[in-house]
């Protein structure tokens, strides 16, 4: 029988469509390339099977260099921005990045995590887990080391490291309140994010204290600038419409504005709109975005700390690291053209 000659680079390449370098560069997080690119070349690796390669090398007794990274997605800016950062802090301590997508799919997230268990990577960096709450203590008892990223869910002895979203929502609409705001429209993230639950506790708790909480200003999101657009454009129907609007992301809020121009509005002179992230973006797309900022470098960079103190034997069970967010005042938010009392 002839032996099935080994997958190389340059096969996944010819099957994705792509040259052989960004291959190289898709499968070690680094480098910026597009989602589609990077879906294509993921797809093409797996139906190869070239990531088994990596697995072999483990099982031979060897470490394979490298660090797994499991995103709901790339087209977040926020995401895109976070896997930049962990793949410059693991290429500083001699590691790679291999970084997965699971379009917030929790099957999908399911068998990305197994798969890393099995042994392609040495340490698993799982960001915003949409159904590891399913399994968690399955991936607590598991030989390769985890860290959580901006994981909001149940009790875990599983070390996460994540960006405070409480707080910083609570000064963002403080900020539209002192600005005369009283009508303030909220739109959602994802259902399965826990980061977006303490953004809507924040916007719930806040106007319920300033007696101003009305349901009918609230719309469900996914963070995409398409659900943005839509509840934007539900909000200014109504009778009375709010003379502020904050989305739980800034693509959201980028579909907000969308909204305000198809209606004839001006930014901020008849609408306000604030989003949450401070993606690269916010600052460039005209009036500038007022939003709220992670540290994303410092989250990225405890991660990745954390996950190798593990890969070395040290103890971080139970450990949570929790970075401070920060309101960032632009000029997408003013006082309304007729503030109410």
């Amino acid at each position: 029988m002839r032996r099935r000659a080994r997958t190389t680079l340059v096969d996944v390449a010819r099957l994705a469509g792509v040259s052989a370098v960004t291959v190289s560069k898709v499968l070690n997080g680094k480098g910026h390339i597009s989602p589609e690119t990077q879906e294509k070349v993921q797809r093409a690796a797996a139906l190869l099977g070239y990531v088994a390669n990596t697995a072999a090398r483990r099982l031979r007794g060897g470490a394979t260099r490298i660090l797994g990274m499991v995103v709901p997605e790339l087209v977040s800016p926020y995401f895109a921005e976070l896997a930049r950062a962990a793949a410059d802090a693991a290429g500083r301590c001699g590691y790679d990045l291999g970084l997965f997508t699971t379009s917030r799919d929790p099957q999908r997230e399911r068998e990305r995590i197994q798969s890393l268990l099995g042994g392609m990577a040495d340490g698993l960096l799982l960001v915003v887990p949409v159904g590891a709450g399913e399994f968690l203590s399955t991936l607590e008892q598991s030989q390769v080391p985890i860290v959580l990223i901006n994981y909001f869910g149940g009790a875990t002895h599983l070390p996460v490291v994540r960006g405070e979203n409480y707080e910083g929502t609570v000064a963002l609409l403080h900020h539209l309140l002192a600005l005369g705001h009283r009508r303030i429209g909220f739109i959602g993230g994802a259902e399965h994010s826990g980061q977006a639950k303490e953004r809507y506790r924040a916007y719930r708790e806040v106007m319920r204290a300033a007696g101003l909480w009305d349901e009918t200003l609230v719309q469900p999101g996914d963070f995409t600038r398409r659900k943005g657009l839509e509840g934007a454009r539900a909000l200014l129907g109504l009778p009375s419409p709010p003379t502020a609007i904050f989305a739980g992301s800034d693509l959201m809020a980028f579909g907000v504005m969308e909204a305000a121009q198809e209606r004839g509005l001006q930014v901020p002179a008849d609408l306000s709109i604030a989003g949450f992230d401070d993606s690269p973006l916010a600052s460039l797309i005209p009036p500038g975005l007022t939003t709220v900022a992670h540290p994303i470098a410092d989250i990225a960079e405890a991660s990745v700390r954390l996950l190798l103190e593990a890969i070395e034997g040290n103890p971080v069970r139970d450990q949570l690291l929790e970075f401070p967010s920060r309101l960032v005042v632009r000029g997408s938010t003013a006082p309304p053209k007729t503030p109410l009392p």
